[in-house]
């Protein structure tokens, strides 16, 4: 069976080049620009890891991790948050609640397999 990723990323070309390069390797990719929609798939049907970004409308990529975070469900869930915002103060966030890694946009398509593949235990 193929393991399944959600990535929630509201910037339409980045969320395709994920699938694509992801898919590409073997994985079932599922995404959603919509947080709160995102939470209540993840509630139903946890995929085996979570791909966040940082910046979304309406809810923040934090707000969603903490959500994660907060159910038994998706509370062990992998999750990689890539953020074109990577000061100090994001990563101490993400970090204070609960980001398995944090990655820096622009990144390497290797970058985010290997990363992926890390997360995974593939």
């Amino acid at each position: 069976m193929e393991k399944r990723i959600l990535v929630i990323e509201d910037e339409p070309n980045i969320s395709e080049a994920l699938r694509f390069i992801l898919s590409r390797n073997g994985w079932q990719v599922d995404v959603s620009a919509d947080g709160h929609a995102a939470i209540e798939t993840m509630r139903k049907d946890p995929p085996d890891l979570l791909i966040l970004d940082v910046m979304l409308p309406g809810l923040s990529g934090f707000d969603v991790l903490r959500s994660v975070r907060e159910v038994e469900c998706t509370r062990d869930l992998p999750v990689l948050m890539l953020t074109a915002k990577g000061q100090g103060a994001d990563r101490a966030e993400a970090e204070r609640l609960g980001v398995t890694r944090f990655m820096t946009k622009p990144f390497a398509n290797a970058e985010v397999i290997a990363a992926v593949q890390d997360l995974a235990g593939t």
